[in-house]
């Protein structure tokens, strides 16, 4: 019963006033008005929260303030080869792939793609009220560690184990993503993990990386350096300790090199429930209060996890203090402005994208050409191209069919994904027959025995068997439930049962036999090469995979993509894995002989290198022109990346790399066509990093290597062509 209606009438229309006020109050504040500088915008908003607000403004999953007409954001979203884990989406090469083409003109291309339906994928999610998790505009990728070991399972993720290439291709990467608006962002990129990062995945919430300062400057940090030059905007630290602090507690490489040395202007993300590893794994606090002051203090900006909520606790007991809140909150801020997302509707160019541009046929034709560049020819006796008119054909093997094979990790999916068995039908003749059957298990033997497909093989004109590995057995820690190492590949052979399998379908049968390899690491192919008539190696090839694969076989194109990492003929080649010295590591300190060498990759055209031209000697700290000229020998046109490679000449007592890929190009080339390629090497370039980790002017003779693959005797012998060499002299 109502007492008084009076007084409850005035009550509600006191309240409704009130809530009307702070509504106009909030919409005339400055940092809603685009107008201000943004400075100031950010100021006025951190001036109007409360401490507790302003914690959960630096949590990745930060919540709505209604009175401020602040909405909910997100700030976990994935496009690591294409928006992740949100709705359809084109599904590009996994990042190795990409690694693969050696083309950062494809790269920016590639980015581009994803970041316009990354924005037309929030625009319409937003105008339906939807923000959820993948569903933000700002982005965890790049993955740009160094694929130092062929045993980690994310390695899959990077563009392989050179800096040199994976800078390159990063930073064109982070161009398309965020775009070349002056006042806006199209989406926030993100290079991650900071620093010295690269398995085991077991181990990584409690692993300290123990790096020389020669390492750590001349193999894990310059594509980080290259990134924050070309204006990331946000770095992720890593779960891992580095030389004895962890990585989101590291003052040496968050404070003295990231916003020290390299004047890095963006925020700095924690990977997910690291800064819960401050006090569970490494043991370096003992509360969440005590790791999020410290985390704060060492420049974290943002807590993907569960820590942050406790800054409140730690200013209370004097850990930390509100100012230091405040500042570190202003750095986070500003990407939100720089999206746009505290602006009207229509304010930024990319609020205009919509539904159409998601999975267009334009991007699919972009997938498709991505994938057809990506795919590396290890071997080929002469049967490819094959003709796509035979009577018959048959297809088998356990990826050949599966879709996790086109895929890998941090994937999106897409309604229309062709399988190598579906671009293999769609490539070939009507008039052709073509078989399927999948033969054999991913990684294990048929359980009755019983064998088909021996028999059908040696009745086709060609059989194409389908090998290799997928996200099941190697990716992230928890994610490949088929790993019993947690995602790491601690076996480095294919397993057993395919190998068997290709034994059988090779006995008694002189017809082709082209093994089409899937994976996202190296793997002993040694008798898969001995075996088989050609070897593909296809990687995750995306949604466009199958029909890539059959362009390349069928000879629609040639194939052109180079080996970004060394696949080594066992692990036994190689040092432990929980060592991150570099020396015996990768192609420039790998001694010995590899299966297939870093650069390496097969075409149908034939290129041959010569007219190496370059000053005998030049002074220290002066650029020199290198010149070389490509013909193409063959029949068909083709691509190829050309390689510069430089060698110093041997220090007592220092560690120098027996190569270093300074400088890249693809160049097309029709049948008999030659080019001149030009490349300026730089004083950065020619300098050497020395023990203590500085940079010293080149001095001395130095060995110019250029062709289409590391030179070595094991590239020619798989049938690269020989580089052109020369030597000059700085003085």
């Amino acid at each position: 019963m109502i007492s008084n209606p009076k007084r409850l009438l005035t009550g509600l229309l006191l309240a409704g006033l009130s809530l009307s006020a702070q509504a106009q109050q909030a919409a005339t504040a400055l940092y809603l008005d685009p107008k201000q500088p943004l400075n100031t915008r950010v100021n006025d908003l951190i001036s109007k929260l409360t401490l507790e607000e302003k914690a959960d403004q630096m949590m990745y999953n930060s919540k709505a303030i209604e009175r401020l007409n602040i909405p909910a954001y997100n700030w976990w979203n994935e496009a690591l080869h294409g928006v992740g884990r949100a709705g359809a989406a084109t599904v590009f090469p996994q990042a190795i792939g990409l690694g693969a083409t050696f083309d950062e003109d494809l790269a920016l291309r590639v980015s581009t793609a994803i970041s316009d339906e990354a924005r037309a994928m929030y625009n319409v999610a937003v105008a339906k009220g939807y923000r959820q998790q993948y569903s933000g505009l700002t982005f965890w990728t790049p993955n740009i560690n160094i694929f130092r070991d062929p045993r980690w399972g994310r390695g899959q993720e990077t563009y392989g184990e050179d800096p040199t290439l994976t800078g390159r291709l990063g930073v064109a990467f982070v161009q398309g993503l965020q775009g070349n608006d002056p006042r806006y962002l199209k989406t926030a990129a993100c290079a991650k993990h900071f620093a010295v990062h690269s398995g085991p995945e077991k181990l990584r919430h409690e692993f300290n990386a123990q790096a020389s300062p020669q390492d750590l400057w001349e193999t894990y940090l310059p594509a980080f350096h290259q990134l924050v030059d070309a204006k990331v905007e946000a770095v992720m630290c890593a779960y891992n300790a580095t030389n004895g602090e962890p990585c989101c507690g590291n003052s040496y490489l968050l404070q003295d090199v990231l916003r020290g040395q390299w004047k890095f202007k963006g925020h700095l993300v924690s990977d997910c429930w690291a800064l819960v590893d401050f006090y569970q794994g490494h043991k370096v606090v003992k509360t969440p209060a005590e790791a999020a002051a410290l985390a704060l203090e060492r420049g974290v900006n943002l807590n993907c996890g569960s820590v942050y909520p406790s800054l409140p606790e730690a200013v209370q007991k004097g850990l930390t203090t509100e100012a230091k809140m405040d500042s570190s909150l202003a750095i986070l801020l500003r990407t939100r402005f720089k999206l746009g997302l505290f602006d009207p509707q229509g304010s930024s160019p990319y609020d205009k994208l919509g539904a159409e541009t998601i999975n267009s046929d334009k991007h699919r034709a972009l997938a498709r050409e991505a994938a057809q560049k990506s795919i590396v020819l290890l071997k080929n006796n002469g049967v490819l191209p094959l003709r796509n008119d035979l009577a018959k054909y048959f297809v088998t093997g356990p990826n050949a069919a599966n879709l996790d094979a086109l895929l890998g990790n941090y994937y999106g999916v897409n309604p229309s994904m062709s399988t190598i068995l579906e671009g293999l039908v769609a490539g070939v003749s009507p008039a052709s027959q073509m078989q399927y059957r999948p033969g054999a298990l991913l990684d294990r033997p048929n359980q009755n025995g019983v064998d088909w497909v021996s028999g059908t093989a040696r009745t086709s004109d060609a059989t194409f068997v389908v090998l290799g590995i997928n996200g099941l057995l190697e990716g992230e820690e928890g994610e490949s439930i088929a790993s019993p190492s947690f995602g790491d590949r601690l076996d480095y052979n294919l397993p057993k049962n395919q190998i068997d399998f290709l034994r059988g379908l090779r006995k008694n049968n002189d017809k082709p036999v082209v093994a089409i390899v899937t994976g996202g690491s190296p793997m002993n192919l040694a008798e898969v090469h001995e075996l088989a008539d050609a070897v593909v190696l296809a990687w995750y090839p995306g949604q466009e995979g199958g029909n890539a694969i059959a362009d390349v076989v069928f000879g629609k194109v040639a194939p052109s993509g180079k080996l970004p990492i060394t696949f080594p003929k066992s692990l036994d080649q190689l040092p432990a894995y929980e060592n991150y010295a570099m020396q015996g590591r990768t192609y420039r300190y790998m001694t010995q002989e590899p299966l297939y060498p870093f650069g390496f990759g097969l075409s149908y055209a034939k290129f041959e290198y010569g007219g190496l031209k370059l000053p005998k000697k030049v002074a220290k700290n002066k650029p020199v022109e290198v010149e070389a000229t490509v013909r193409n020998t063959g029949k068909m046109a083709g691509e190829e990346v050309v390689q510069l490679y430089l060698t110093h000449a041997p220090r007592a007592g220092q560690q120098v790399p027996l190569f270093a890929l300074k400088n890249f190009r693809r160049v097309r080339l029709e049948p008999g066509a030659s080019t001149t390629v030009k490349f300026t090497l730089t004083p950065e370039q020619l300098a050497m990093i020395d023990a203590q980790g500085k940079t010293v002017a080149a001095s001395g003779p130095v060995t110019v290597s250029v062709g289409g693959a590391l030179p070595g005797k094991r590239s020619q012998a798989l049938g690269a062509s020989a580089p052109a060499v020369a030597s000059l002299t700085v003085r």
